[in-house]
Formats: structure tokens, C-alpha cells, sequence
């Protein structure tokens, strides 16, 4: 499966919510991600998850919209814009998926300085949200 076919699985994940239910299937169990704002990579299936999951739940409100997108062999960019509370966000995600389609890494990049700091700040909130419930 090419990463035309994982993203045509990741456009279904989010048009269903970006939950971790529709999330989880579709990430490799040794998946890797990249934050914009986690000085370390995310291994493993439940953190990409978790973290996948909160994004969803914070960037993707009814002003997300992708942009652009590009594709090539196994990897994919799309380019992104959103606003949270006022403040314009434009970020890339980067996806390399496995011959199944699964999400091996992902990469985000956000920008500007404004917009990271917001992203860290509704990202940090949410993943605390996650882990009390």
C-alpha cells in the first residue's frame, strides 16, 4: 500500500473525529513522532496515539483545513492552517507509512512563534485532559 491509499485513512480518521479509536489501527506499533514542541521522539503505538488523538482535539476545530499535499513513494507532506483563539496557525505534517499503510513517523511542524507556543500550550491542556479521564 502506497501513502496515496494511508492517506486516503488518515482523511477518513479525521473526518471521523481523530479519535484514538479510529487513530489506533492505522499507526504502527514502533510508529514514531516528531512534536513541534517534545524535544524527543514519541515511540511506540499508545503515545503516537495520545498524541495524534489530542491534536485532533485541538487543531483540528472547524477552521483546520490542509492546504497542500504531496506525495512521494512512502511519504506524504500536507501543508496546514488553522486558528486557535485568534491566533493563525500554518504547520506541515509530515507522514511516512509502512507497505500497509500504517503510520510509521510522523512529523509536525508549526509556525509562527505565536502559533507554537499555542499549539504547546491547548497540546499540553489536552493531553492532561486525556490522561485524568
Amino acid at each position: 500500500m502506497s501513502a496515496v491509499q494511508g492517506l486516503e485513512r488518515w482523511h477518513r480518521a479525521m473526518a471521523d473525529g481523530n479519535d484514538a479509536a479510529s487513530l489506533g489501527p492505522m499507526i504502527a506499533e514502533d510508529a514514531v513522532f516528531h512534536s513541534p514542541v517534545v524535544h524527543t521522539p514519541q515511540k511506540g503505538r499508545p503515545i503516537v496515539t495520545a498524541y495524534l488523538a489530542a491534536a485532533g482535539q485541538t487543531l483540528a476545530n472547524d477552521s483546520f483545513r490542509y492546504v497542500r499535499e504531496l506525495v512521494d513513494g512512502d511519504t506524504a507532506m500536507l501543508e496546514f492552517e488553522t486558528e486557535m483563539e485568534g491566533i493563525h496557525v500554518n504547520g506541515v505534517d509530515i507522514i511516512r507509512f509502512d507497505a500497509d499503510g500504517a503510520i510509521l513517523d510522523f512529523k509536525v511542524m508549526v509556525r509562527p512563534l505565536k502559533a507554537v507556543n499555542k499549539v504547546w500550550e491547548m497540546m499540553a491542556a489536552q493531553l492532561e485532559r486525556d490522561r485524568a479521564s
